[in-house]
C-alpha cells in the first residue's frame, strides 16, 4: 500500500509517473510497463533513498504468494531495461549486495489533491450522469502492428460504457487533444475535460492472444472505483471489449452491460475493424496527404464486410474531407462529393440510428448547396446524440442566422476550445454588417486557435486571422489588417485541409491591403502569391489586373469557364469584377442575383467586408443588395 498522504506521482529523469493514471510516461508517450513493474516502481519512488530489503518487496508485491527471490530479480531486471537503467552503473535502482535494493534517482514530488473531493476536478456532471473519459489504452507490447487498438480499444469501450446509461462520457476528440496538451498528469487531463472519472488501460498482445487491464479512476480521490483483466484470443476482442465494461459495470453496482448494445453498429470482422481505425486515425490529422490511404482504409474495411455503417461513414467523411481540399479550385473533384453522399446514404440504410452518418451527411449536403437536406440530417444526429458537439456544430454549418448562433454557443459550452465554432458564428455577424461583434468573436476566436497551434494539438483552426483581417481592412484599418493576413499566412500550412486555401484568401487580402496602402507593385506580387496557389482563379486575376491597371480578360474568362462548376461563387466574382470596374448597378444586379438563387448561409455572406467592393460599398444599390442580405441571416 503507499504510505499515506503519497504524492499523485513523481518525475524522475525523462519519465513521469503518474499514480492515479497508473502509467509512466516519458514525454507524451507511455512505457510499456507491466502494472507489476508499475507497482514496483512506484514503491521504490514512495521509498526513495531508502534501503528496501528484498523481503520488504517480496511481501508488498506478491503478499500470501510462494513466489521465490528469482522472481523478484527478474523483475528488477526487466523494469530496469524498461528504464534504460545499467545495474553497473545504475541512474535508477541501485543493489544492495545481499541485502536489497535503493532507488538513487533524483525524484520530484508532484502533490496529491489538496482535498479528498476538488470542485474544480467535478465540473461537469450531468444530473445522475458522471462524467467520464477513456483514454487511449497503453500498448505494451510495443509492436507497430498493435498500434491500432490504443484507440480502438478506447473506442469500444467509450461505446460500452455511454450504454450503461450512467455516464457522460466525453467524445473521443477531446480526450485525445487533452491528453497531448497537458503534462500528463492524470489530474490535468480530468481537470482540462472537466470530468472526475477516467478510465485507463493497457494491452499486451502474444501472438494471437491479448490481455485488457483496466480500471476506473476517481481522480479526484485518486481511487480505482473499479478494474477490469480480460484475457483471450484476439479474434474474440469484441467480446473481451464488452468484458471490460461488464466487469467495471458489476464492480460499480450499475447492474448487467447490455450485451452486445455498441456491437448493432460494428463488424464481426477483426480486419475490417482494424481497417476503420487505421483510417479514422488519418482523417483527424487533417492532412490532406493522409486522404488517399485513408480512403484505401475504409474501402478495405467495406470490401471485408459490406454491411459495415462505420465503415461506409468513415469513407463518406474521407471523401468529403478530400473534396473539401478542392472545393476552392475552379472545377472541385465533384465526384468525390457524389461517392461521399452515397456511402453516407449507405451507412443510414444499414442502420438508420448511427447518429455519425446523419452527421457526415449533413456537412456533405451543404457542401453541395442542398441546405434543406444538410439541416435535416443535422437535427437528426443531434436529435440521436444531443450532447456530441460535433453534431451541433454540424447543426450550426447546417443552419444560418440565430439558429447557427445557438449551435455555436451549445458546441462551445461543451468544446470550448473548438476555434472553428468561433468562425462559423462570425459568419453570421459578418453578413448581417455587424462588424464590431464579428471583431469580438474573432478576437476571442484567433487566441484559441493560436493556442491550439502553439500547443501542436491535431486539429487547429484556420481562417479567423484572415477573417479577422477582413473585418479590420473594412474598418480602414490597414496595418492591423496586413499583420492579421501575415499571422494567416504563417500558420496555414498547404497540406494541412484548407491550409491552401486560406493561404490563398490572406494573399488576396493582403494584395488589396496593399492596394489602399497605394503598394500596387506589392499588391501585384500579393496576388500572384494566391495565383501560385489556386492558377485562374476569378478573384487573384481581378485583383492582379487591379493592381498592375491591365486588362480583365483573363478574369473574364475564368469566372466564364468557372460558370460551368460553381454557379454561385461564379456570380460572386461576376459581382466584384463590375465592382472594380465601377459599373455599380451591373454589380449590384449580380450580387442579386446569386441571392435570387442559393438558399441563405454560405452564398455572399463575407460580402459587407468584401476588399473589391470597397469602392462601391456605400452606393444605394449595394446598400440595398447588403440589407438583404443581413436580413436573410437573422
Amino acid at each position: 500500500m503507499p504510505p499515506p498522504n503519497s504524492p499523485a506521482g513523481y518525475r524522475v529523469g525523462p519519465f513521469l509517473v503518474d499514480r492515479a493514471g497508473y502509467r509512466v510516461l516519458r514525454g507524451n508517450q507511455p512505457l510499456a510497463v507491466s502494472p507489476k513493474h508499475l507497482d514496483l516502481l512506484l514503491y521504490f519512488l514512495d521509498h526513495a533513498g531508502e534501503l528496501i530489503t528484498k523481503e520488504a518487496l517480496l511481501d508488498e508485491l506478491w503478499p500470501d504468494a510462494n513466489v521465490t527471490e528469482n522472481s523478484l530479480t527478474q523483475a528488477v531486471s526487466e523494469l530496469r531495461d524498461a528504464l534504460g537503467d545499467e545495474p553497473a552503473s545504475p541512474q535508477f535502482i541501485k543493489t544492495v549486495a545481499r541485502r536489497g535494493y535503493r532507488f538513487v534517482g533524483t525524484v520530484t514530488t508532484l502533490p496529491a489533491p489538496a482535498s479528498p473531493v476538488s470542485s474544480e476536478l467535478i465540473g461537469a456532471l450531468d444530473g445522475a450522469h458522471d462524467a467520464l473519459a477513456v483514454l487511449d489504452f497503453t500498448n505494451l507490447t510495443g509492436d507497430d502492428e498493435a498500434a491500432w487498438l490504443s484507440a480502438g480499444i478506447a473506442e469500444t469501450v467509450s461505446a460500452d460504457l455511454a450504454a450503461l446509461g450512467r455516464f457522460r462520457v466525453i467524445d473521443r476528440w477531446r480526450v485525445v487533444e487533452a491528453a497531448r496538451r497537458v503534462d500528463g498528469v492524470l489530474q490535468s487531463i480530468a481537470t482540462a475535460l472537466r470530468v472526475r472519472m477516467v478510465v485507463v488501460g493497457s494491452f499486451q498482445r502474444n501472438g494471437d492472444r491479448i490481455r485488457i487491464t483496466a480500471r476506473v479512476v476517481d481522480v479526484a480521490s485518486g481511487e480505482a472505483v473499479a478494474d477490469a483483466k480480460v484475457d483471450g484470443q484476439l479474434d474474440e476482442i469484441f467480446a473481451l471489449q464488452d468484458q471490460v465494461a461488464a466487469q467495471f459495470a458489476t464492480e460499480l453496482g450499475i447492474g448487467a452491460h447490455p450485451a452486445g448494445a455498441s456491437r448493432s453498429r460494428d463488424t464481426a470482422s477483426l480486419d475490417a475493424y482494424r481497417a476503420l481505425v487505421e483510417g479514422w486515425l488519418k482523417v483527424e490529422t487533417l492532412d490532406v496527404r493522409e486522404l488517399p490511404r485513408a480512403i484505401a482504409d475504409f474501402e478495405r474495411a467495406v470490401a471485408i464486410d459490406a454491411k459495415y455503417a462505420l465503415a461506409h461513414t468513415g469513407l463518406a467523411s474521407a471523401e468529403l474531407a478530400a473534396y473539401e481540399s478542392t472545393r476552392s479550385e475552379n472545377h472541385p473533384a465533384r465526384e468525390l462529393l457524389d461517392r461521399a453522399e452515397a456511402h453516407a446514404r449507405r451507412a443510414i440504410e444499414l442502420d438508420d440510428r448511427l447518429a455519425e452518418a446523419y452527421g457526415s451527411l449533413a456537412m456533405i449536403l451543404v457542401s453541395a448547396w442542398d441546405t434543406a437536406g444538410g439541416l435535416t440530417a443535422a437535427r437528426r444526429a443531434v436529435a440521436l446524440e444531443p450532447d456530441n458537439w460535433r453534431h451541433l456544430f454540424r447543426l450550426g454549418h447546417a443552419t444560418w442566422g440565430d439558429e447557427r448562433l445557438r449551435a455555436g454557443a451549445a458546441t462551445l459550452s461543451l468544446y470550448p476550445d473548438f476555434a472553428f465554432s468561433y468562425f462559423q458564428v462570425a459568419m453570421v455577424h459578418v453578413a448581417r454588417g455587424h462588424l464590431a461583434e464579428a471583431e469580438r468573436v474573432l478576437q476571442h476566436g484567433t487566441a484559441v486557435q493560436d493556442r491550439q497551434i502553439a500547443r501542436g494539438e491535431r486539429y487547429p483552426a484556420l481562417g479567423l486571422h484572415w477573417l479577422l483581417g477582413l473585418v479590420r481592412l473594412a474598418q480602414d484599418d490597414v496595418s492591423e489588417a496586413l499583420e492579421e493576413f501575415d499571422r494567416e499566412c504563417a500558420l496555414a500550412e498547404p497540406h494541412r485541409l484548407y491550409g491552401r486555401e486560406y493561404s490563398m484568401y490572406a494573399h488576396l487580402g493582403r494584395g488589396s491591403a496593399l492596394i489602399a496602402s497605394n503598394r500596387r507593385d506589392d499588391a501585384a506580387d500579393a496576388f500572384r502569391g494566391a495565383l501560385a496557389l489556386y492558377p485562374n482563379h476569378p478573384m487573384a486575376l481581378i485583383g492582379t489586373a487591379v493592381a498592375t491597371r491591365t486588362s480583365f480578360a483573363r478574369a473574364e474568362e475564368a469566372i466564364a469557364d468557372m460558370t460551368r462548376s460553381k454557379p454561385v461563387q461564379a456570380g460572386l466574382a461576376r459581382g466584384a469584377l463590375l465592382a472594380v470596374q465601377d459599373d455599380v448597378e451591373g454589380a449590384a444586379a449580380a450580387l442579386g442575383g446569386v441571392l435570387d438563387v442559393a438558399p441563405p448561409g454560405f452564398a455572399g455572406w463575407q460580402l459587407p467586408v468584401s476588399p473589391l467592393l470597397r469602392q462601391v460599398v456605400d452606393t444605394p444599390a449595394i446598400r440595398a443588395v447588403l440589407e438583404r442580405l443581413a436580413g436573410r441571416a437573422r
